[in-house]
């Protein structure tokens, strides 16, 4: 089985020569960066017991980005000590990934394949603006979760189906603001936070932390929010240890 929408891939494909350009198709993702990166390594310090204060706080962790893209978080991660495979079912993207690492001077495992084709196990896994994206959401976090040593921790970013999402996700960020191409995304495909919870629960994991993405217009930046959840939000979840 495989989890991969031949579809979504298309979608991103034609622009993924463009995955580190701050202006381009990928800005949003450029400007949730920094705060989901901030949620990212502080989930991983408290949940693994490292200390965020160190300058490479992750090292020596096996953590692997399903959906990677580019590489915009898999660089990050890796420059703070972490051992980071990224994974991608678009080829175009994982070249991109590929060649900008090496013009960082970083050594990444980056893999043109589906979670279901890979074949270790990891601390840490993160599928971040992916779930929305694929077949079947259900056999996705199955996946994810056999990718996870027990103990380990799953961390997810996703949209909200709501109102609001609809509002802000697609008709301001497609339509008016033209922040992502026309038809990046689809409402009913957006996930509630709560579906999303019960879906993990039933694979042997634990909610841990939820926070929502909240943009600010005035500030041009995102920031977490423990209340709002109505658009963008992440979650964390522990693998059971039995």
């Amino acid at each position: 089985m495989s989890s991969v929408d031949q579809q979504e891939i298309e979608n991103f494909s034609k622009d993924s020569a463009r995955w580190w350009d701050e202006t381009g198709p990928f800005k949003p993702l450029h400007k949730l960066n920094p705060v989901r990166l901030s949620f990212i390594k502080n989930e991983i310090c408290t949940a693994l017991e490292r200390d965020a204060n160190n300058l490479k706080p992750l090292k020596g962790l096996d953590i692997f980005d399903i959906g990677c893209g580019g590489g915009l978080v898999c660089e990050p991660l890796a420059r703070l000590g972490a051992n980071v495979t990224g994974a991608d079912a678009d080829a175009k993207a994982t070249d991109t990934a590929k060649k900008h690492a090496a013009q960082q001077g970083l050594s990444i495992d980056y893999q043109n394949k589906p979670a279901e084709e890979i074949k270790k196990t990891f601390d840490v896994v993160l599928a971040l603006e992916i779930i929305e994206h694929v077949s079947n959401p259900e056999e996705f976090i199955a996946s994810l979760e056999k990718l996870l040593k027990p103990g380990g921790l799953l961390i997810m970013s996703t949209l909200n189906r709501s109102p609001k999402s609809y509002a802000l996700g697609i008709i301001a960020a497609e339509y008016i603001l033209r922040w992502v191409p026309r038809g990046t995304h689809s409402w009913k495909e957006f996930i509630r936070p709560s579906e999303l919870v019960k879906m993990a629960t039933a694979h042997n994991l634990k909610a841990k932390t939820i926070r929502g993405l909240v943009f600010n217009p005035f500030k041009n930046e995102f920031a977490l929010s423990k209340t709002d959840l109505d658009v963008n939000y992440l979650v964390s979840f522990s693998k059971n240890e039995d």
